[in-house]
Formats: C-alpha cells, sequence, structure tokens
C-alpha cells in the first residue's frame, strides 16, 4: 500500500504545482493559485502519517517506508526550488514572464551551483535520515528494520559521490571552448 501512496503523492505534488500555476497565469486568479501551490506541503503530512500508521499497526518496515522518508526529505529540500523552477517557466510561458536563464555550465558560477545542489542534497539527507531513524527506534527491532538499514548505507553513499563530483568542479573547474583553445 505505502509503495502506491509514494507514487500518488508524487502525482499529487505536481497536480497541485500544476493546478497552482494555471489558476494564477492562465485563470489570472493569484490568490487561489498561491493556495493549490500552498496544498503541496499537505502531501508529505498525509504521506508521514500513511507510514507511521502503517507502522504503528505492526507492518515491518519495507524499502516503501524508507522511500516514503527519502521522498519527505527531498521534498523538503527541493520543493521549493522545484515549485520555483516551474513557475519560472509558466511565467514565461503563460504570463509574459522573462525567460529563464540557462544555468551556468563553465566556471566558478558552475562550481558554486554545483555545491549549492550537494547542500540541498545533504539537506534532504538529513531529513530523511532522521525520519528513517525515528521509523528505526518506533519499531525497536533491528531484524524488522533491515531495509531501512540498508537505505541508510546506500543513501549514504550516494551522497558521498555526489559529493566527489559536486566538488569536482571546485578544484577542476569546466572551461568554456574559448579557455580550452589557450
Amino acid at each position: 500500500m505505502i509503495g502506491w501512496l509514494i507514487i500518488a503523492c508524487e502525482i499529487g505534488f505536481w497536480v497541485f504545482v500544476a493546478a497552482g500555476l494555471t489558476a494564477r497565469y492562465i485563470l489570472r486568479k493569484k490568490t487561489l493559485g498561491s493556495l493549490l501551490l500552498l496544498c503541496t506541503p499537505v502531501i508529505d503530512l498525509i504521506l508521514i502519517a500513511a507510514t507511521t500508521i502503517d507502522l504503528h499497526r505492526g507492518a515491518e518496515a519495507t524499502i516503501f517506508h524508507g522511500i516514503a522518508a527519502v521522498y519527505i526529505g527531498i521534498t523538503v529540500a527541493y520543493g521549493k526550488q522545484m515549485v520555483h523552477w516551474a513557475d519560472e517557466r509558466f511565467a514565461y510561458k503563460f504570463g509574459n514572464g522573462s525567460k529563464p536563464a540557462k544555468p551556468p555550465k563553465y566556471g566558478s558560477e558552475h562550481a558554486r551551483r554545483e555545491r549549492n545542489g550537494w547542500y540541498r542534497h545533504l539537506l534532504a539527507w538529513i531529513i530523511g535520515l532522521a525520519l528513517l531513524f525515528a521509523m528505526i527506534l518506533f519499531i525497536g527491532n533491528s531484524e524488522q528494520t533491515e531495509n531501512l538499514q540498508g537505505l541508510i548505507k546506500m543513501w549514504t553513499l550516494v551522497l558521498a559521490i555526489d559529493f566527489a563530483i559536486s566538488f569536482s568542479y571546485t578544484v577542476w573547474p569546466r572551461k568554456g571552448k574559448a579557455e580550452t583553445q589557450k
């Protein structure tokens, strides 16, 4: 059940974002658009409540329970940024907004952007791990929480790899075509 709920929450997140932006830019109902966009955190509350209830009823902690914690960490850390990204593009396409700037591909600005992306990943990891450890403590049985412990290890490895990649641009910045031809 939790696996389907995670999928439904992800779809729900984007439905509320699309509905909010449609109301804001196409229907010209800014208040309604803002209200719909403010509903996106409710999806996280539904997911965490359902996960907690499922575990409280005695369900074994599965990878899907762990993914629920990861999902919440990611939406908290990246949610505002994702909504802002969609808002810029929607404003450009439907609201006479300016064309969104392309992210830097070279130099120190690119390196800064990569580092900031890693910092967001770190925040998502901290939030997700707090939820995963809370689930592990709540269940109190290491055999029932093996999947959660495995997910913690895997996500930590992914975070370390992301660190190496993201910070490599600080040490070895990408150079533009003009710089490489010198």
